[in-house]
């Protein structure tokens, strides 16, 4: 018992010797990593740490030996280099917006508070890394003789490097300010900024140098103007001002900012390309942008990033077998001036420029698009460019919704006269099927318009003025004189010839390759029009959409037609039979047979006037007659007309003075005569007059219409007569000959007087200047006066007249239906009559209907509620 209790003893004495040893080391190693992490550059303690680090580890301490290590690393690490490397950039953070302005104006701010700040806590990191490999080597040491020993250990060495990178990342995200990421920007911003300046300065030069040579020269665009081998040279230059920027980068990147300085440059590079694409891009939509573009990505952007990251030992060869797992989109590798075949990473950041670019142009056309539509085809540069970027993009949509809404706010709006709607309608069919063939989007966007103009009451007119105008229509860059339809027939020529051209001019194999390249249409596309129909656009079959049916625009044109032959005062229609041949190869023979006709008419007409003047001529007695009468039969030229083939022609009474009722009698008594048994009936309101007032001191020449002449042909008689006087002689109401009369005072040939009675005027001839009143607008030297559209009255029932004329017919029956039923729909109206209308039978459409029916309503005769048309109460 005594011996066992001796054995107890010297175990627990043996105990006490080991914890004593164990502190004992520990209170060394804390010293001595105080002296190490403190030493300021002294790393002579490292040899007398070795051994205690190996005690410690053999005692199974190694994981705290570790961890404190790094501990007393992070606070020394913490508390000086860390809070001075924030502090320097305090003054910016602590301040207000406007002063961070100040700052950023600065020349050389941030770069001497980032070299400053990145300098010290570098340099206090490369010193801790030191430290750490002091432990390290310990650490190592021991767990090799261990291995050698065959003894257990805990790795610890490998760990420790990593574990302190960690910490100093950690420490410093931790403590991050907010606007730290902010400066890092104005910071990249700045030095690309240089660098693009250099670019450009050295461009600038070479232009200069390039005039000296040269001369001056039309430079169109400014890809023609960069000589890529030339900025080369320029970044080349630039290694010093690189090498700045991969500094900095490769600092941070040391402090566990990887992805935050790549994030800031990044951003300061696609910043710097959207500034160059609005730069280059502008508001002149004639010069292409896209090739200028890509050339300065590749002069600036790409070249800055090689050479960064050739600096910084990211630039791996494409071909190399270190780059691992390669991406599919990088998988073309092309060589670029300047640097030969790019890296995998250069290939991506150009593919993501590129996307940018792109997809920037885009946005910018898009916001523009309607002002590039209004200038096409100057435009179609932009337009081009534009086509290529939604190739690119793919954002088609973007496009249709972003132009609707400029429509609707700028064009589609009651400001908006309807041929300038149509004519930009018109640019925009044509631009649009220049980006998208298919037509699809042109659906999309046509549709609005084609709604709003259906509601404007002068649309068919508009549309063949348009159509037919040579004036009017040409507002494309077509030739000199032609109208929208002869352009539409050559583009529809054009078209034909190439769809001819896709299907027989190809070889199987060719076609093979066609079929192995069809996609389908896009699902905006409507499935009721096949691709086939869809990829011919006809503008004028758009064009009659809008109307609701050709029929509608015939008869339109059929009156505007007959106002332009009627106000003729020569035979020349050489015009308007070409107009008629191309409206014959769109709307068919059948449908032009009347507006035919009419032309004939004239034909005849010019034929007939000729026959009867060298019959009357050479008649017996023509001499005398023609004294008799004072007015030659050379004077006059009859149009005539079929008239069940002409619109319903306006008729209005008038008394001609009756040297002209002689000459008018003689012409149709020799065409009696000659077209035997035919008639004339003259329509002596129509037609012109060409007078020649001689005066005592002037003479003034006029082309009035006949009642005007008839007016002033009456003071040939006595110089002046009152308001109602004239009116019986010539046969008219009072309140009309004051209307017409209107033209003679407001051209200084007569004056108005009020008379005894306050509604009978007195007009009088003006016979010398002297008489006329200071304001009126006279010419003393024969100046031909021609009649203003707006005095003139239409001569021909217009078409909305024509169809409230024809539709009067079935108002009974809409009025009886409505008196069984109570109230009806529009469709039910229009689908009752086409039912039960036999004598005469229904044949309007549901817009001719819908509008008698509005006139009804105006009238007062009907009213609608809630779509529904009932009898009015």
């Amino acid at each position: 018992s005594r011996s066992s209790l001796g054995r107890g003893r010297g175990r627990q004495a043996m105990q006490l010797d080991d914890s004593d040893g164990a502190l004992d080391s520990w209170a060394r190693f804390c010293a001595l990593s105080g002296e190490l992490v403190g030493g300021a550059g002294d790393l002579s303690v490292g040899p007398r740490l070795a051994p205690v680090v190996a005690d410690l580890c053999a005692r199974g301490l190694a994981t705290l030996v570790r961890d404190y290590f790094l501990h007393n690393l992070e606070e020394t690490f913490r508390n000086n280099a860390v809070k001075m490397f924030w502090q320097k950039f305090h003054p910016y953070s602590s301040s207000s917006a406007v002063e961070r302005i100040k700052f950023c104006v600065q020349e050389s701010w941030p770069e001497d508070v980032l070299s400053a700040a990145l300098e010290d806590i570098c340099l206090e990191k490369s010193y801790q890394e030191k430290c750490v490999l002091v432990l390290a080597h310990a650490l190592q040491s021991y767990e090799e003789k261990a291995q050698n020993r065959k003894l257990k250990a805990v790795q610890c060495s490998s760990s420790l490097m990593p574990r302190y990178q960690l910490m100093v990342s950690s420490v410093l995200l931790t403590t991050l300010p907010l606007s730290f990421p902010e400066i890092l920007n104005v910071y990249f911003k700045k030095k690309l900024e240089e660098l693009n300046t250099m670019v450009d300065a050295s461009d600038e030069n070479d232009q200069l140098a390039s005039h000296e040579l040269f001369g001056r020269s039309n430079v169109s665009a400014w890809d023609s103007k960069m000589d890529i081998d030339s900025q080369e040279t320029v970044i080349s230059e630039s290694c010093t001002l690189v090498k700045n920027i991969g500094k900095v980068v490769r600092d941070f990147r040391c402090l566990g900012f990887t992805s935050m300085t790549e994030d800031s440059y990044s951003s300061a590079i696609i910043w710097l390309l959207k500034s160059k694409v609005y730069e280059l891009a502008g508001d002149d939509y004639r010069i292409p942008v896209l090739g200028s573009v890509n050339k300065w990505i590749q002069v600036v952007p790409l070249q800055f990033l090689h050479a960064l990251l050739t600096y910084l030992g990211d630039s791996v060869d494409y071909d190399s077998g270190l780059s691992g797992l390669k991406s599919p989109l990088a998988s073309r590798p092309s060589s670029f001036p300047g640097i030969g075949v790019p890296s995998e990473a250069l290939l991506r950041w150009h593919m993501r420029l590129e996307y940018f670019a792109y997809e920037t142009l885009q946005d910018l056309r898009i916001g523009k698009l309607f002002e590039i539509i209004v200038d096409y085809p100057e435009s179609s540069p932009a337009i081009e460019d534009l086509k290529q970027c939604l190739e690119y993009t793919g954002q088609h949509s973007k496009l249709v919704d972003s132009f609707i809404s400029s429509l609707r706010y700028r064009l589609l709006t009651a400001g908006a006269s309807t041929n300038d709607i149509l004519h930009q309608y018109v640019s925009t069919i044509k631009a649009l099927r220049s980006i998208d063939p298919t037509g699809v989007f042109l659906e999309a966007v046509g549709e609005p318009i084609r709604d709003y103009l259906r509601g404007r009451k002068d649309t068919i007119k508009c549309i063949v003025t348009m159509l037919t105008d040579g004036s009017g229509g040409n507002t494309s860059g077509g030739n000199a004189g032609d109208n929208l339809l002869e352009e539409l027939n050559r583009d529809a020529e054009n078209q034909e010839n190439a769809d001819y051209d896709d299907h027989t001019n190809i070889d199987e194999k060719q076609a093979w390759l066609n079929s192995e390249s069809w996609e389908p249409d896009p699902v905006e596309a409507d499935p009721l029009k096949g691709s086939r129909s869809r990829r011919k656009i006809d503008i004028l079959g758009l064009m009659v959409s809008i109307i609701g049916s050709k029929d509608q625009l015939v008869n339109e044109y059929r009156v505007m037609l007959a106002e332009k032959l009627l106000s003729k005062s020569d035979f020349d229609i050489d015009s308007d039979i070409r107009t008629l041949e191309l409206l014959k190869i769109h709307f068919g023979e059948s449908s032009m047979q009347k507006c035919e006709i009419m032309l004939n008419d004239l034909i005849d007409s010019k034929r007939t006037n000729s026959n009867i003047k060298t019959s009357l001529l050479n008649a017996p007695g023509t001499v005398a007659g023609q004294e008799e009468a004072e007015i030659s039969h050379d004077v006059l030229d009859a149009t005539i007309i079929s008239s069940n083939f002409w619109p319903p022609i306006q008729t209005e009474d008038l008394a001609v003075p009756a040297s002209v009722d002689k000459l008018l009698s003689d012409f149709a008594q020799r065409f009696h005569q000659i077209k035997t048994p035919r008639k004339l009936l003259w329509k002596k309101n129509l037609g012109t007059v060409k007078l020649e007032l001689q005066f005592e001191d002037r003479s003034m020449q006029f082309t009035v219409v006949p009642v005007q002449a008839a007016i002033i042909m009456r003071f040939q008689e006595k110089p002046s007569w009152t308001s109602k006087a004239l009116a019986t002689e010539i046969g008219i109401p009072v309140d009309s000959l004051n209307r017409r009369i209107g033209f003679w005072t407001s051209k200084g040939v007569l004056t108005e007087s009020v008379g005894p009675d306050a509604d009978d005027h007195i007009f009088t001839i003006v016979d010398s200047m002297s008489d006329v009143n200071k304001n009126s607008i006279v010419n003393e030297s024969c100046e031909a006066f021609q009649m203003n559209e707006d005095e003139g009255e239409s001569s021909v029932a217009s078409v909305e007249e024509q169809l409230k004329k024809e539709m009067t017919v079935y108002e009974k029956f809409i009025i009886g239906m409505l008196t069984n039923f109570g109230n009806m729909t529009l469709d039910k109206i229009h689908n009752t009559l086409k039912m039960f209308c036999a004598e005469p039978s229904y044949d309007k459409s549901l817009q001719q209907l819908q509008s008698f029916l509005s006139g009804l309503v105006s009238d007062e005769k009907l009213e609608m509620r809630d779509g529904l048309y009932l009898l009015k109460k």
